[in-house]
């Protein structure tokens, strides 16, 4: 179960019981935050709900401070954490796909699960979707691998390419972080809020 979790404290038979615990309790927080109301979601777009900013930055800047304090104390190894591979042409295909279907659908599909979940029959056609998706890249895949996996760059780190330690950009973390929760307010008073 990662670096938390040393081999022989907790069997690896283990490891997908813990991960359904774990995406259950994820599921729940999106639901308790209002991540399953696409009103909510696309508002950010549209600049007049940031409530998607605020969590994503909290938990952006609460995982960073963590890591590098569980890193200081030696309570994890960060060699072990494993960065996924920067491909270019497929991350930005794949980002333009996604922010579509992000825009028009209402939800991301961690946050169209959690609405599904409860019922939202928008949530459904957009899972329903996800699936859809997911067999035509199957298929399609041999025509397109070799677009998906040319110019690899390695598990590229913004602090290393930013030329700074991991403590230091942290810090720069936090601070744009609190610097939102003061700016964002002020957006939100001059968009007016659609009336649905």
């Amino acid at each position: 179960m990662g670096p938390l979790i040393p081999q022989g404290i907790i069997a690896p038979e283990w490891n997908f019981i813990i991960a359904l615990l774990l995406g259950i309790g994820f599921g729940y927080i999106l639901e308790a935050a209002g991540f399953s109301s696409s009103r909510n979601l696309v508002g950010l777009f549209y600049g007049y709900d940031f409530v998607v900013l605020r969590v994503f930055f909290t938990a952006g800047a609460t995982a960073a401070a963590g890591i590098v304090l569980f890193d200081y104390f030696g309570w994890i190894d960060v060699g072990q954490l494993y960065v996924q591979p920067t491909y270019w042409g497929a991350a930005i295909v794949g980002g333009l796909i996604m922010g579509l279907g992000f825009v028009t659908g209402g939800f991301c599909p961690g946050t169209g699960f959690a609405a599904a979940s409860i019922g939202k029959l928008d949530a459904l056609m957009l899972v329903f979707g996800l699936f859809v998706g997911a067999f035509i890249y199957g298929e399609t895949y041999p025509l397109i691998q070799n677009f998906v996996n040319s110019g690899n760059e390695g598990g590229i780190k913004v602090y290393d390419s930013l030329g700074m330690s991991r403590g230091f950009f942290t810090f720069l973390l936090i601070l744009i972080a609190v610097g939102m929760f003061y700016a964002v307010p002020l957006i939100e008073k001059r968009v007016k809020k659609p009336d649905y």
